[in-house]
């Protein structure tokens, strides 16, 4: 099982993420909404497009723009459509239960993920 904690409480908990560029991507479902809310934030990525970004927040402590996700990824990182990934002190653990395959192509070529 993977988890992401921050202060001391899990904030989102798979059997399965989708591993990125050495992140670990979130499905949706697997966050607890009540430590989430949007963020303003937005960057680019030239392969992977538009990131938004959620503040986390548990108990009385603030993590501005500290998830970030793709809601309309390019055609290369549709995997990850929002599926959310973590920094800023917010710890990911954990061995994944299920395997996810690498993908090939021009996509593993991006990323450094494929077979060599």
């Amino acid at each position: 099982m993977m988890r992401a904690i921050w202060n001391d409480t899990v904030i989102a908990e798979s059997p399965t993420t989708v591993r990125v560029e050495g992140n670990h991507y979130f499905p949706p479902e697997s966050l607890r909404r009540e430590h989430f809310s949007d963020s303003t934030g937005k960057t680019l990525c030239p392969w992977k497009g538009l990131a938004s970004y959620y503040t986390i927040t548990v108990g009385d402590s603030v993590n501005p723009s500290a998830a970030w996700y793709y809601p309309h990824p390019s055609p290369l990182a549709r995997r990850i459509t929002n599926h959310v990934a973590f920094w800023n002190g917010v710890r990911v653990e954990g061995t994944p239960e299920k395997t996810v395959k690498k993908p090939g192509g021009l996509l593993a070529r991006l990323t450094g993920t494929g077979r060599r």
